[in-house]
């Protein structure tokens, strides 16, 4: 027998060695309509075996990685004649033509396949080039995309002797990033309004030292020229909260809050969500406790509460959890409430977790809505963490105001792997706030300040007297969490199209500021919190110099920052960027690496490269399809 092993082992040994092995190539392209050259959105592009697949975006882009010597490409859109292509270079244009076909009891499954309908799904929608139909809704995206996004106007620059104050609540949400990478992961540029830049810079740690006295919020600044204008003056304001230990953190009273409607019945939603809170479970202690609320049509306790060590008990009510019905918003986050202030654990950490696709359809679902609801909630002490999962129907704007009016925080879960990041790696500055409402204040001195910018932080910004209004709600600080806020600074002396000009004033002086104290200080950071069971703030103020530290010699922390925030104004197409660019965001980040454990920084920096050739290619595509139609 082993002389009949061996021989047959050598020869599979040398076929291994000998084996080729096809390099890929990758093709893009634009789908149309061929009579109307309207972009098409979802359409399914196949390799000839149909092992690899891509969708087209909402702006009739593709982008497919196939074996070198893949022959043809398929493209299949429902209400259209199925198309094959011989591939023929790296860009493959596409026209589809209609056909006449009708929907009875067909459901539409994500972008264009079909199957018989279920029970108690939900749906509504009109397809191109097809009547309207009543349709449901299964494991895959809908046709026509419904995301929502707030409106983002930018911060401009503002005049340091008429506006020497710059007022906002900090921001730990990460949600915005994780979106971005998702939409570039798709091979697809995000929407401008998704790119929250202060989200973006947030996402990752910082190594910034932690809070040596009483207070749990230490202030760390730093000031450079900037990368995409070096006339000009980029200062990065930290704050560290302080790290406490799984082991010493209060005992939880949280109530997952779960939505099952039908928009949840796809494979990144409920499933994912599923297993997100699984990791979780894993973390919570024997002095823990939870309970599960789902809503769907109506709201239902699943899990009444249950301490934390009975694992087994809280995974098998995760387990029987499935999609179907309307979405009752408004009454699964009233039942919720109720259940975390029936278990409520006082100087405990009594948190709800809102975990949707914020796609509510059924009793208070507006925006204005849902804030009321919330800021009504908050009162009860009782802190808020929403997830959002999905895609197609994702809205984002929603997610936003319940943990910006909540006190709580906002994440975006689009792999299991965020979800251990955001439920494992950040146990602690997720779920257990160490300060809330905490605002700062930022005072220029017009003697070495001409004009300055907050970098993000657009939906955040405070009115000068909100600083010391202890009624005013603002953002929270989780164990361990930093924030980091950039501000663009043109100095004196500087000429700038941003800064302005205006006549003198007729009635009123036109000479420099008085400068009092002293006047090597460049800004002041003023800073307000509270205690998480308290009402009334404490003030930390700290002056900050400008030290004229060249931008290759500052820390890891703000060249790594300062291009992450350069890339946000790329993506946004900013009217601030300047001289920025892709080649130089990706060459600051590397060597701005730092200590990369979890490879966040490094899958960044893959981001920024994917980001660079979408957006080359965009332009690319679109000549050609502009040249196209002019022939």
């Amino acid at each position: 027998m082993k002389k009949l092993l061996l021989p047959i082992f050598i020869v599979l040994l040398f076929t291994a060695f000998k084996a080729p092995r096809n390099s890929v190539r990758t093709i893009r392209g634009i789908v149309t309509d061929r009579n109307d050259k309207t972009p098409l959105a979802g359409v399914d592009v196949f390799s000839h075996d149909k092992r690899i697949s891509a969708s087209t975006n909402k702006n009739g882009f593709y982008t497919i990685s196939v074996p070198e010597n893949e022959q043809t490409l398929t493209f299949e859109y429902i209400g259209y004649k199925p198309l094959t292509l011989k591939i023929n270079g790296t860009v493959l244009n596409v026209k589809l033509e209609k056909e006449s076909i009708s929907l009875k009891e067909e459901v539409i499954v994500g972008y264009g396949q079909k199957a018989m309908a279920a029970p108690g799904l939900r749906g509504a929608v009109h397809i191109r080039g097809i009547s309207q139909s009543t349709v449901v809704m299964n494991s895959l995206p809908v046709t026509e995309s419904s995301e929502s996004y707030a409106s983002i106007n930018e911060n401009r620059f503002r005049d340091a002797i008429k506006n020497p104050l710059s007022t906002f609540s900090i921001d730990v949400d990460a949600a915005s990033y994780t979106n971005i990478r998702r939409f570039i992961n798709n091979g697809a540029l995000p929407p401008a309004d998704a790119v929250r830049i202060e989200e973006m810079v947030n996402y990752f740690d910082y190594d910034y030292p932690q809070p040596k006295g009483k207070d749990p919020i230490n202030i760390v600044t730093e000031i450079a020229d900037a990368p995409w204008n070096t006339m000009h003056k980029l200062v990065k304001i930290g704050l560290q909260g302080r790290k406490i230990s799984t082991e010493k953190l209060p005992a939880s009273n949280l109530v997952f809050l779960i939505d099952v409607s039908g928009s949840m019945a796809q494979v990144n939603k409920l499933p994912l969500l599923v297993s997100s809170f699984k990791l979780l479970a894993e973390q919570l202690r024997s002095s823990d406790k939870v309970a599960i609320v789902v809503y769907a049509g109506n709201a239902g306790l699943v899990l009444p509460s249950t301490p934390g060590n009975q694992k087994i008990k809280i995974k098998d009510a995760l387990d029987k959890l499935s999609a179907g019905g309307s979405t009752a918003g408004g009454q699964g986050i009233e039942l919720a409430y109720k259940v975390a202030s029936e278990n409520f654990i006082k100087g405990g950490n009594n948190r709800v977790i809102l975990a949707t696709d914020g796609d509510f359809n059924v009793g208070a679902s507006s925006d204005d809505d849902m804030e009321k609801l919330i800021e009504k909630k908050r009162k009860s002490g009782i802190f808020l963490t929403t997830l959002g999962y999905g895609m197609g129907n994702y809205k984002d704007s929603k997610m936003e105001v319940l943990a910006n009016k909540g006190n709580g925080n906002y994440a975006y879960i689009d792999n299991i792997t965020e979800a251990r990041k955001v439920l494992v790696n950040e146990f602690g500055g997720t779920l257990f706030t160490i300060a809330k409402d905490v605002k700062l204040q930022i005072e220029f001195n017009p003697s070495k300040v001409q004009s300055y910018r907050l970098i993000g932080y657009e939906n955040r910004m405070l009115k000068a007297k909100d600083f010391n209004d202890d009624q005013k709600d603002a953002g929270e600080l989780g164990s361990g969490h930093t924030v980091t806020a950039l501000y663009e600074v043109i100095p004196v002396g500087i000429k700038s199209t941003f800064s302005g000009s205006i006549d003198d004033l007729k009635y009123q002086s036109n000479n420099k500021p008085v400068v009092l104290g002293n006047s090597k200080e460049l800004l002041t950071v003023k800073l307000r919190y509270k205690q998480p069971d308290g009402n009334v703030s404490k003030l930390i103020e700290q002056p900050v110099i400008d030290n004229r530290i060249a931008f290759d010699k500052t820390t890891n922390n703000f060249r790594f920052s300062a291009a992450v925030a350069e890339f946000g104004m790329l993506l946004r197409q900013s009217d601030f960027r300047q001289n920025s660019s892709f080649d130089q965001v990706i060459r600051n980040a590397q060597k701005a690496m730092g200590n990369d454990n979890e490879g966040y920084r490094s899958e960044f920096i893959k981001l920024a490269k994917s980001a660079k050739l979408l957006a080359k290619d965009l332009l690319s595509l679109e000549d050609k399809t502009a040249l196209n139609e002019k022939n």
